[in-house]
Protein backbone atom coordinates (compact mmCIF):
# COMPACT_ATOMS: atom_id res chain seq x y z
CA UNK A 1 0.00 0.00 0.00
CA UNK A 2 1.43 3.20 -1.01
CA UNK A 3 2.10 5.99 1.37
CA UNK A 4 0.40 8.65 1.68
CA UNK A 5 2.51 11.98 1.38
CA UNK A 6 0.78 15.07 2.93
CA UNK A 7 1.32 18.39 1.46
CA UNK A 8 3.96 20.42 3.41
CA UNK A 9 2.90 23.76 4.47
CA UNK A 10 5.28 27.00 4.70
CA UNK A 11 5.51 29.04 7.78
CA UNK A 12 2.62 31.45 7.85
CA UNK A 13 5.89 34.20 8.37
CA UNK A 14 7.48 32.72 4.99
CA UNK A 15 4.22 32.91 3.45
CA UNK A 16 3.80 36.73 4.62
CA UNK A 17 7.45 37.59 3.30
CA UNK A 18 7.11 36.31 -0.29
CA UNK A 19 3.79 37.84 -0.80
CA UNK A 20 5.32 41.22 0.56
CA UNK A 21 8.17 40.95 -1.77
CA UNK A 22 5.74 39.47 -4.88
CA UNK A 23 3.90 43.22 -4.06
CA UNK A 24 7.04 45.01 -3.84
CA UNK A 25 7.94 44.51 -7.33
CA UNK A 26 4.79 44.56 -8.67
CA UNK A 27 4.35 48.20 -6.55
CA UNK A 28 7.67 49.00 -7.79
CA UNK A 29 7.35 47.68 -11.58
CA UNK A 30 3.97 50.73 -11.96
CA UNK A 31 5.36 53.36 -9.48
CA UNK A 32 5.30 56.83 -11.25
CA UNK A 33 8.77 57.40 -12.61
CA UNK A 34 9.34 60.36 -9.99
CA UNK A 35 9.81 57.93 -7.41
CA UNK A 36 12.53 55.23 -9.67
CA UNK A 37 15.68 56.01 -10.37
CA UNK A 38 15.31 58.54 -13.24
CA UNK A 39 17.76 59.93 -15.66
CA UNK A 40 19.86 62.85 -14.61
CA UNK A 41 18.04 65.96 -15.50
CA UNK A 42 14.74 64.63 -16.35
CA UNK A 43 13.14 66.76 -14.01
CA UNK A 44 15.64 69.76 -13.19
CA UNK A 45 15.81 73.08 -14.19
CA UNK A 46 18.41 74.51 -17.21
CA UNK A 47 21.13 76.29 -15.50
CA UNK A 48 22.78 79.48 -17.58
CA UNK A 49 25.97 80.72 -16.68
CA UNK A 50 28.10 83.79 -18.82
CA UNK A 51 32.00 83.57 -19.26
CA UNK A 52 32.81 86.93 -21.01
CA UNK A 53 36.69 88.09 -21.51
CA UNK A 54 39.66 86.07 -21.31
CA UNK A 55 39.87 82.23 -19.37
CA UNK A 56 41.69 83.15 -16.54
CA UNK A 57 41.59 81.80 -12.75
CA UNK A 58 37.64 83.66 -12.21
CA UNK A 59 36.57 82.27 -15.45
CA UNK A 60 37.42 78.69 -14.35
CA UNK A 61 36.64 78.50 -10.75
CA UNK A 62 33.44 80.40 -11.85
CA UNK A 63 32.52 77.39 -14.81
CA UNK A 64 33.67 74.77 -12.59
CA UNK A 65 31.47 75.69 -9.70
CA UNK A 66 28.61 76.75 -11.56
CA UNK A 67 28.87 73.05 -13.38
CA UNK A 68 29.17 71.40 -10.08
CA UNK A 69 25.95 73.33 -8.93
CA UNK A 70 23.86 71.96 -11.77
CA UNK A 71 24.97 68.59 -11.46
CA UNK A 72 23.95 69.55 -7.67
CA UNK A 73 20.19 70.30 -8.95
CA UNK A 74 19.67 67.64 -11.29
CA UNK A 75 19.94 70.57 -14.32
CA UNK A 76 18.60 68.84 -17.37
CA UNK A 77 21.14 71.28 -19.74
CA UNK A 78 23.69 73.56 -18.62
CA UNK A 79 24.19 76.51 -21.23
CA UNK A 80 27.71 78.80 -21.36
CA UNK A 81 27.23 81.27 -23.06
CA UNK A 82 30.34 82.29 -24.16
CA UNK A 83 32.51 85.31 -25.65
CA UNK A 84 36.36 85.10 -25.06
CA UNK A 85 39.33 85.83 -27.08
CA UNK A 86 41.10 83.18 -25.30
CA UNK A 87 43.07 82.88 -22.11
CA UNK A 88 45.07 80.72 -20.23
CA UNK A 89 45.66 77.37 -20.99
CA UNK A 90 45.78 75.50 -17.32
CA UNK A 91 42.08 77.26 -16.62
CA UNK A 92 40.76 76.75 -20.02
CA UNK A 93 41.91 72.39 -19.93
CA UNK A 94 39.91 72.92 -16.21
CA UNK A 95 37.31 73.68 -17.72
CA UNK A 96 37.07 70.83 -20.57
CA UNK A 97 37.53 68.34 -17.71
CA UNK A 98 34.79 69.61 -16.19
CA UNK A 99 32.56 69.40 -18.95
CA UNK A 100 34.12 66.19 -20.25
CA UNK A 101 32.86 64.20 -16.66
CA UNK A 102 29.81 66.08 -16.64
CA UNK A 103 26.49 63.72 -16.22
CA UNK A 104 24.65 66.96 -17.66
CA UNK A 105 24.42 68.16 -20.86
CA UNK A 106 26.20 71.12 -21.37
CA UNK A 107 24.95 73.22 -24.48
CA UNK A 108 28.21 75.99 -25.14
CA UNK A 109 26.59 79.09 -27.30
CA UNK A 110 28.69 81.82 -29.02
CA UNK A 111 26.41 84.62 -27.83
CA UNK A 112 25.59 87.80 -28.84
CA UNK A 113 26.10 88.70 -32.35
CA UNK A 114 29.53 90.15 -32.73
CA UNK A 115 31.07 87.25 -29.96
CA UNK A 116 33.37 85.23 -30.73
CA UNK A 117 35.28 82.17 -29.57
CA UNK A 118 38.73 82.70 -29.88
CA UNK A 119 41.61 80.06 -29.18
CA UNK A 120 40.78 78.96 -25.55
CA UNK A 121 36.67 78.97 -26.29
CA UNK A 122 37.55 77.05 -29.34
CA UNK A 123 38.61 74.09 -27.31
CA UNK A 124 35.59 74.42 -24.86
CA UNK A 125 33.54 74.77 -28.05
CA UNK A 126 34.62 71.43 -29.33
CA UNK A 127 34.80 69.80 -25.76
CA UNK A 128 30.83 70.41 -25.32
CA UNK A 129 28.27 68.14 -26.05
CA UNK A 130 26.47 70.67 -28.08
CA UNK A 131 28.27 73.99 -29.62
CA UNK A 132 26.00 76.34 -30.98
CA UNK A 133 26.81 80.13 -32.53
CA UNK A 134 24.86 83.10 -32.98
CA UNK A 135 24.50 84.85 -36.37
CA UNK A 136 27.86 87.20 -36.97
CA UNK A 137 29.86 84.96 -34.62
CA UNK A 138 32.97 83.48 -35.58
CA UNK A 139 35.47 80.50 -33.43
CA UNK A 140 39.10 80.04 -34.39
CA UNK A 141 42.62 80.80 -34.23
CA UNK A 142 43.64 78.38 -31.51
CA UNK A 143 47.42 78.77 -32.13
CA UNK A 144 48.67 78.77 -28.99
CA UNK A 145 50.65 81.86 -28.64
CA UNK A 146 53.37 83.71 -25.62
CA UNK A 147 51.78 86.36 -23.67
CA UNK A 148 52.55 89.70 -24.60
CA UNK A 149 51.64 89.18 -28.32
CA UNK A 150 49.23 91.71 -29.92
CA UNK A 151 45.73 89.78 -29.46
CA UNK A 152 43.00 90.82 -32.53
CA UNK A 153 40.73 93.50 -32.03
CA UNK A 154 36.67 92.56 -31.34
CA UNK A 155 35.47 91.24 -34.48
CA UNK A 156 38.46 90.43 -36.76
CA UNK A 157 40.56 87.21 -37.04
CA UNK A 158 44.28 87.12 -35.36
CA UNK A 159 46.77 87.30 -38.12
CA UNK A 160 47.70 83.99 -39.33
CA UNK A 161 50.20 81.91 -37.32
CA UNK A 162 53.03 80.03 -39.66
CA UNK A 163 52.49 76.76 -40.66
CA UNK A 164 55.68 75.20 -39.32
CA UNK A 165 57.36 77.07 -36.92
CA UNK A 166 60.62 76.94 -36.22
CA UNK A 167 61.71 77.13 -32.89
CA UNK A 168 61.25 73.61 -31.45
CA UNK A 169 59.53 74.54 -28.91
CA UNK A 170 56.86 76.49 -30.32
CA UNK A 171 56.45 73.39 -32.74
CA UNK A 172 56.01 71.09 -29.38
CA UNK A 173 52.77 73.13 -28.27
CA UNK A 174 51.55 73.50 -31.92
CA UNK A 175 51.65 69.62 -32.17
CA UNK A 176 50.08 69.06 -28.52
CA UNK A 177 47.48 71.11 -29.25
CA UNK A 178 46.64 69.82 -32.41
CA UNK A 179 46.31 66.33 -30.69
CA UNK A 180 44.54 67.56 -27.64
CA UNK A 181 41.70 69.52 -30.59
CA UNK A 182 41.47 66.61 -33.01
CA UNK A 183 40.60 64.56 -29.98
CA UNK A 184 37.93 66.53 -28.82
CA UNK A 185 36.45 66.74 -31.94
CA UNK A 186 36.67 62.89 -32.58
CA UNK A 187 35.21 62.52 -29.22
CA UNK A 188 31.81 64.88 -30.18
CA UNK A 189 31.59 63.60 -34.18
CA UNK A 190 32.71 66.94 -35.56
CA UNK A 191 35.44 68.02 -37.95
CA UNK A 192 38.97 67.21 -37.13
CA UNK A 193 40.42 68.06 -40.08
CA UNK A 194 39.52 71.82 -39.54
CA UNK A 195 40.24 71.99 -36.18
CA UNK A 196 43.57 71.10 -36.92
CA UNK A 197 43.64 73.70 -39.21
CA UNK A 198 42.57 76.30 -36.36
CA UNK A 199 45.67 75.50 -34.48
CA UNK A 200 48.11 75.44 -37.31
CA UNK A 201 47.47 77.70 -39.64
CA UNK A 202 45.17 79.96 -36.88
CA UNK A 203 41.78 79.64 -39.03
CA UNK A 204 38.63 81.06 -38.24
CA UNK A 205 35.20 80.67 -39.35
CA UNK A 206 31.87 82.94 -38.75
CA UNK A 207 28.60 80.68 -37.56
CA UNK A 208 27.27 79.57 -41.15
CA UNK A 209 29.95 78.57 -42.43
CA UNK A 210 31.16 76.82 -39.15
CA UNK A 211 27.47 74.67 -39.16
CA UNK A 212 28.74 73.81 -43.23
CA UNK A 213 31.52 72.27 -41.86
CA UNK A 214 30.30 70.50 -38.69
CA UNK A 215 31.99 72.32 -37.17
CA UNK A 216 29.03 73.30 -34.98
CA UNK A 217 25.94 71.44 -34.25
CA UNK A 218 23.04 74.57 -34.86
CA UNK A 219 22.82 78.27 -35.43
CA UNK A 220 20.26 79.80 -33.25
CA UNK A 221 19.76 83.80 -32.20
CA UNK A 222 19.66 83.79 -29.06
CA UNK A 223 19.12 81.58 -25.76
CA UNK A 224 15.01 81.11 -26.14
CA UNK A 225 15.88 80.08 -29.59
CA UNK A 226 18.48 77.42 -28.79
CA UNK A 227 16.47 75.93 -25.92
CA UNK A 228 13.76 75.62 -28.46
CA UNK A 229 16.07 73.92 -31.06
CA UNK A 230 17.67 71.73 -28.58
CA UNK A 231 14.16 70.07 -28.03
CA UNK A 232 13.84 66.85 -28.47
CA UNK A 233 17.60 66.65 -29.48
CA UNK A 234 19.55 63.40 -28.56
CA UNK A 235 23.16 63.89 -27.25
CA UNK A 236 25.55 61.51 -25.85
CA UNK A 237 26.56 62.33 -22.47
CA UNK A 238 29.07 60.03 -20.62
CA UNK A 239 29.50 57.25 -23.20
CA UNK A 240 25.23 57.29 -23.63
CA UNK A 241 22.72 59.01 -25.62
CA UNK A 242 19.64 61.35 -23.87
CA UNK A 243 16.89 62.95 -25.62
CA UNK A 244 16.87 66.24 -23.97
CA UNK A 245 13.03 67.16 -22.62
CA UNK A 246 13.11 71.04 -22.08
CA UNK A 247 9.17 71.54 -21.89
CA UNK A 248 8.33 73.81 -19.42
CA UNK A 249 11.62 73.96 -17.37
CA UNK A 250 12.76 76.58 -15.92
CA UNK A 251 15.96 78.91 -17.00
CA UNK A 252 18.23 79.31 -13.81
CA UNK A 253 21.00 82.17 -14.46
CA UNK A 254 23.56 81.92 -12.32
CA UNK A 255 26.07 84.97 -11.92
CA UNK A 256 29.57 85.22 -10.24
CA UNK A 257 29.65 86.06 -6.59
CA UNK A 258 31.95 88.41 -4.62
CA UNK A 259 34.32 85.51 -4.77
CA UNK A 260 34.69 85.77 -8.30
CA UNK A 261 34.26 89.29 -8.77
CA UNK A 262 37.48 89.65 -6.89
CA UNK A 263 39.03 87.43 -8.14
CA UNK A 264 38.75 88.51 -11.49
CA UNK A 265 39.60 92.09 -10.89
CA UNK A 266 42.90 91.13 -8.56
CA UNK A 267 43.87 88.50 -11.50
CA UNK A 268 44.36 91.11 -13.73
CA UNK A 269 48.01 91.42 -14.74
CA UNK A 270 47.73 94.87 -14.35
CA UNK A 271 46.22 94.86 -11.18
CA UNK A 272 47.88 92.16 -9.54
CA UNK A 273 51.01 94.10 -11.14
CA UNK A 274 50.11 97.28 -8.92
CA UNK A 275 49.41 95.63 -6.27
CA UNK A 276 52.86 94.51 -6.06
CA UNK A 277 54.22 97.94 -6.23
CA UNK A 278 52.22 99.66 -3.22
CA UNK A 279 53.43 96.20 -1.53
CA UNK A 280 56.62 96.77 -1.95
CA UNK A 281 56.73 100.85 -1.51
CA UNK A 282 54.56 100.24 1.80
CA UNK A 283 56.62 97.82 3.44
CA UNK A 284 59.77 99.75 2.25
CA UNK A 285 57.93 103.66 3.82
CA UNK A 286 57.26 101.39 6.82
CA UNK A 287 60.51 100.11 7.27
CA UNK A 288 62.24 103.13 7.11
CA UNK A 289 59.60 105.24 9.23
CA UNK A 290 58.66 102.10 12.05
CA UNK A 291 55.46 103.21 13.55
CA UNK A 292 53.75 104.93 11.04
CA UNK A 293 51.24 101.89 10.81
CA UNK A 294 49.25 102.76 7.42
CA UNK A 295 52.12 102.22 4.93
CA UNK A 296 53.09 99.00 6.60
CA UNK A 297 49.01 97.75 6.96
CA UNK A 298 48.40 98.80 3.04
CA UNK A 299 51.68 97.59 2.33
CA UNK A 300 50.83 94.07 3.70
CA UNK A 301 47.07 93.81 2.63
CA UNK A 302 48.25 94.74 -1.19
CA UNK A 303 51.71 92.45 -1.12
CA UNK A 304 49.64 89.51 0.03
CA UNK A 305 46.58 89.88 -2.63
CA UNK A 306 49.39 90.38 -5.39
CA UNK A 307 50.96 86.94 -4.48
CA UNK A 308 47.91 85.25 -4.43
CA UNK A 309 46.78 86.69 -7.64
CA UNK A 310 50.17 85.92 -9.21
CA UNK A 311 50.35 81.81 -7.82
CA UNK A 312 47.29 81.47 -9.88
CA UNK A 313 48.83 83.70 -13.19
CA UNK A 314 51.52 82.15 -14.77
CA UNK A 315 54.28 84.15 -13.47
CA UNK A 316 58.31 84.04 -15.16
CA UNK A 317 60.28 83.70 -11.65
CA UNK A 318 63.38 85.33 -13.18
CA UNK A 319 61.31 88.51 -14.35
CA UNK A 320 59.80 88.79 -10.73
CA UNK A 321 63.81 88.45 -9.22
CA UNK A 322 64.75 91.26 -11.78
CA UNK A 323 62.00 93.16 -10.41
CA UNK A 324 62.81 92.86 -6.67
CA UNK A 325 66.61 93.30 -7.47
CA UNK A 326 65.26 96.47 -8.88
CA UNK A 327 63.70 98.21 -6.19
CA UNK A 328 66.39 96.88 -4.33
CA UNK A 329 68.94 98.87 -6.07
CA UNK A 330 67.12 101.71 -6.71
CA UNK A 331 66.55 101.81 -2.69
CA UNK A 332 70.13 101.48 -2.12
CA UNK A 333 70.68 104.43 -4.39
CA UNK A 334 69.27 106.56 -1.83
CA UNK A 335 71.46 105.37 0.75
CA UNK A 336 74.93 104.63 -0.96
CA UNK A 337 76.32 107.77 -2.97
CA UNK A 338 77.15 106.03 -6.29
CA UNK A 339 75.95 109.05 -8.94
CA UNK A 340 73.33 107.16 -10.53
CA UNK A 341 74.91 104.14 -11.00
CA UNK A 342 72.53 102.12 -8.95
CA UNK A 343 69.46 104.15 -9.64
CA UNK A 344 69.88 104.00 -13.14
CA UNK A 345 70.18 99.81 -12.92
CA UNK A 346 67.57 99.66 -10.77
CA UNK A 347 65.43 101.09 -13.13
CA UNK A 348 66.90 98.83 -15.96
CA UNK A 349 66.01 95.73 -13.64
CA UNK A 350 62.67 97.03 -12.44
CA UNK A 351 61.53 97.68 -16.40
CA UNK A 352 63.29 94.32 -18.00
CA UNK A 353 61.59 92.56 -14.96
CA UNK A 354 58.45 93.64 -15.61
CA UNK A 355 58.14 92.81 -19.23
CA UNK A 356 59.06 89.25 -18.85
CA UNK A 357 56.95 88.70 -15.59
CA UNK A 358 53.62 86.84 -17.52
CA UNK A 359 55.96 85.93 -20.21
CA UNK A 360 54.37 82.43 -20.30
CA UNK A 361 53.12 80.61 -23.53
CA UNK A 362 49.48 80.45 -24.37
CA UNK A 363 47.62 82.88 -22.72
CA UNK A 364 46.19 85.86 -24.76
CA UNK A 365 45.18 89.42 -22.76
CA UNK A 366 47.18 87.85 -19.76
CA UNK A 367 49.98 90.62 -20.39
CA UNK A 368 51.35 93.34 -18.55
CA UNK A 369 50.59 96.49 -20.26
CA UNK A 370 54.03 98.07 -21.43
CA UNK A 371 52.38 101.70 -20.63
CA UNK A 372 51.76 100.77 -17.63
CA UNK A 373 55.23 99.37 -17.04
CA UNK A 374 56.80 102.77 -18.48
CA UNK A 375 54.65 104.52 -16.85
CA UNK A 376 55.49 102.65 -13.75
CA UNK A 377 59.35 102.62 -13.64
CA UNK A 378 59.44 106.36 -14.59
CA UNK A 379 57.33 107.25 -11.05
CA UNK A 380 59.72 104.72 -9.28
CA UNK A 381 63.02 106.82 -11.27
CA UNK A 382 61.18 109.87 -9.61
CA UNK A 383 60.28 108.86 -6.12
CA UNK A 384 63.68 107.70 -5.71
CA UNK A 385 65.14 110.53 -7.29
CA UNK A 386 63.68 112.98 -4.94
CA UNK A 387 63.67 111.07 -2.32
CA UNK A 388 67.95 110.76 -2.51
CA UNK A 389 68.07 114.77 -2.87
CA UNK A 390 65.64 114.90 0.34
CA UNK A 391 68.50 112.89 2.05
CA UNK A 392 71.44 114.40 0.49
CA UNK A 393 70.42 117.80 1.63
CA UNK A 394 69.69 116.54 5.09
CA UNK A 395 72.93 115.17 5.32
CA UNK A 396 73.85 118.51 4.49
CA UNK A 397 71.91 120.63 7.37
CA UNK A 398 74.01 121.57 10.81
CA UNK A 399 73.03 119.03 13.61
CA UNK A 400 69.53 120.84 15.40
CA UNK A 401 68.97 118.01 18.28
CA UNK A 402 71.78 116.40 20.79
CA UNK A 403 75.22 117.11 22.01
CA UNK A 404 75.67 118.61 19.46
CA UNK A 405 73.20 121.23 18.88
CA UNK A 406 73.78 121.73 22.89
CA UNK A 407 77.61 122.41 22.62
CA UNK A 408 77.97 126.30 22.21
CA UNK A 409 75.06 127.14 23.30
CA UNK A 410 74.33 129.73 25.72
CA UNK A 411 71.89 130.02 28.53
CA UNK A 412 71.01 132.21 31.33
CA UNK A 413 71.35 131.45 35.15
CA UNK A 414 67.70 130.74 37.05
CA UNK A 415 69.90 131.06 40.43
CA UNK A 416 73.21 131.77 42.29
CA UNK A 417 74.88 128.90 42.57
CA UNK A 418 78.87 128.03 42.84
CA UNK A 419 79.04 124.79 42.12
CA UNK A 420 75.82 123.03 40.61
CA UNK A 421 72.30 125.07 39.95
CA UNK A 422 69.61 125.23 37.21
CA UNK A 423 70.03 127.30 34.46
CA UNK A 424 67.26 127.49 31.25
CA UNK A 425 68.41 126.91 27.31
CA UNK A 426 66.51 126.84 24.42
CA UNK A 427 62.78 126.86 26.24
CA UNK A 428 64.46 123.98 28.43
CA UNK A 429 65.36 123.90 32.28
CA UNK A 430 68.76 121.99 32.72
CA UNK A 431 70.50 121.12 35.94
CA UNK A 432 74.56 122.71 35.19
CA UNK A 433 77.89 122.64 36.89
CA UNK A 434 80.64 125.30 36.88
CA UNK A 435 83.63 125.66 38.38
CA UNK A 436 83.21 129.42 38.61
CA UNK A 437 80.38 131.04 40.69
CA UNK A 438 77.36 132.24 38.72
CA UNK A 439 75.16 134.59 39.59
CA UNK A 440 71.10 134.61 38.98
CA UNK A 441 70.32 136.19 35.72
CA UNK A 442 73.89 135.93 34.04
CA UNK A 443 74.47 134.23 30.90
CA UNK A 444 76.41 130.94 30.58
CA UNK A 445 78.01 129.40 27.86
CA UNK A 446 77.75 125.51 26.98
CA UNK A 447 81.20 123.76 26.91
CA UNK A 448 80.37 120.01 27.53
CA UNK A 449 77.39 117.46 28.84
CA UNK A 450 77.98 115.42 31.43
CA UNK A 451 74.96 112.82 31.47
CA UNK A 452 72.06 115.20 32.18
CA UNK A 453 74.71 118.18 33.44
CA UNK A 454 75.60 120.70 31.74
CA UNK A 455 79.32 121.50 31.97
CA UNK A 456 78.65 125.54 31.73
CA UNK A 457 81.36 128.76 31.95
CA UNK A 458 80.04 132.31 33.20
CA UNK A 459 79.97 135.05 30.41
CA UNK A 460 81.71 137.77 31.91
CA UNK A 461 79.26 140.93 31.88
CA UNK A 462 81.37 142.72 29.92
CA UNK A 463 81.39 139.85 27.06
CA UNK A 464 77.54 139.03 27.46
CA UNK A 465 75.78 139.10 23.99
CA UNK A 466 73.14 142.40 23.39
Amino acid sequence: MPLAVAPTTPPIRSLRARSALILLLFATAFLPGRLLPAEPGAHGPIVRFDIDGPIGPAARDFAVRSLALAEGRDARLVVIRLDTPGGLDTAMRAIVKKILASPVPVATFVAPSGARAASAGTYILYASPIAAMAPGTNLGAATPVKLGEAEAPPGKDPPEAPEKPHDPHAQKMVNDAVAYLRGLAMLRGRNADWAERAVREAASLPADEALTLKVIDLVATDVPDLIHKLQGRRVTVLGRELTLDLTGAPVETLAPDWRIRLLAVITDPNIAYILLLIGLYGLILEFSHPGAVVPGTVGAICLLLALYAFQLLPVNYAGLGLLLLGIALMVAEAFVPSFGVLGIGGVAAFAIGSLLLTDQDGAPGFAIDPALIAALALISLLFFGLAMGFIVRARRRPVVTGREELSGAVGVALEDFTATGRIRVRGEIWNARSARPVRRGQQVRIENLDGLTLLVEPIPPSREPP
